[in-house]
């Protein structure tokens, strides 16, 4: 290395190290602001309430709009979720229920929307998901509601019809999958372990590519992954995170068949989430079996200019042929248009029950 490269090379190093000194400084003072907060909120009562989704929207919006670059939005987001979840985690980490074990798209999505300073609590199905928050053995659950492929996740809605929990927040996760294998060649492959949804979003991936190697459905990613491990001529259809915790190699990567594969996760807690200033209400509503009746549920949005993101139904598990619909709406529950809509409806509907107003996700 000459003189003069050595010499412009430290003079750049040298302000990285000045700004990384001020930067820990910065951190540090955030962290403390946060713990006043805390304070504030004991004071006045509030000391169980540590998170606030609304407040964490408008905080990664704001950093969003300001960034002039050139770290992209989801790079300068991330951070700022990570320094929110340290700065949390000092008032009392978070416990997070999500479908597992360790390394499945839901051990994602909730370090998605929490950061890694939260404490991760795998589930083995989404129904112990739901009881955990429910008897306040974990503080959130995270829970696959729509795949953008594979569609609705039926036993997470089912769920909510008749849970005390609200909605308070979502993930969008974008799903890539991979075929992982300690082997060194596809030709060696003699089966596929995955949960059934990844072999559906594989399926002509599969048809293309080994089309005579045997697939076997497994309760999640994670669980083939571990059987991956272990067996001679096996694969694994799964994420990054159960490559990473489980150190497998990518035999082929991002092998969905549809390119813009997403899944959605919804947020739920014991709490009602406040107006962030851009948010979604989700309900479920049901009418008599006779014409006209979905047109007469969802007039009430129409006529006071809310619009409809998401329709979707479901059986009614009670009565034969008879179905409830889950409605996604924008805006907040509390917002004047929204408010009227609901009122409205709530007159029409023979049953109508608000999930939950939250922020759209941030990134």
């Amino acid at each position: 290395m000459s003189d003069e490269l050595h010499k412009r090379l430290s003079a750049v190093r040298g302000e990285i190290d000045a700004i990384d000194n001020q930067l820990l400084d910065l951190l540090n003072q955030r962290a403390r602001c946060a713990q006043r907060v805390g304070e504030i909120k004991a004071g006045h009562g509030e000391g169980g309430s540590v998170y606030r989704p609304e407040r964490e929207s408008q905080v990664l919006r704001r950093i969003q709009e300001r960034n002039p670059g050139p770290l992209s939005s989801d790079s300068v987001t991330w951070f700022f979720r990570e320094v929110m979840s340290a700065c949390l985690s000092l008032e009392r980490p978070l416990g997070v229920a999500f479908l597992g074990p360790l390394g499945t798209f839901s051990e994602s999505a909730a370090v998605k929307h929490f950061g890694h300073a939260a404490q991760l609590l795998p589930q083995s199905s989404i129904d112990d998901v739901f009881r955990e928050v429910e008897s306040r053995h974990a503080d959130y659950a995270v829970v696959p509601i729509e795949n953008s492929t594979e569609g609705a996740i039926g036993r997470t809605m089912d769920l909510l019809m008749a849970t005390p929990l609200q909605i308070c927040g979502e993930v969008v996760l974008r799903i890539h999958q991979h075929l992982l294998s300690r082997e060194t060649s596809l030709d060696k492959i003699t089966k596929v372990y995955s949960h059934a949804q990844s072999l559906g979003q594989c399926h002509e991936w599969l048809n293309r590519v080994l089309p005579h190697v045997q697939r076997i459905s497994m309760g999640s990613n994670a669980q083939a992954a571990q059987f991956a491990c272990s067996e001679a001529g096996a694969a694994a259809i799964a994420g990054d995170a159960a490559a990473d915790r489980y150190a497998l190699p990518k035999l082929a990567s991002s092998i969905e068949d549809e390119p813009n594969n997403t899944t959605r996760f919804v947020v739920l807690g014991q709490q009602a989430a406040g107006g962030s200033g851009r948010d979604k209400t989700s309900l479920i509503m049901s009418a008599p079996n006779r014409t006209g009746s979905l047109c007469y549920l969802l007039a009430p949005f129409s006529d006071a200019g809310v619009s409809m993101t998401r329709l979707e139904s479901r059986p009614a598990r009670h009565t034969l042929w008879e179905y409830v619909f889950y409605v996604d709406v924008e805006g907040h529950r509390d917002d004047p248009q929204v408010a009227a809509a609901l009122q409205e409806l709530e007159q029409r509907a023979a049953y109508c029950k608000v999930l939950g107003s939250y922020p759209v996700a941030a990134y």
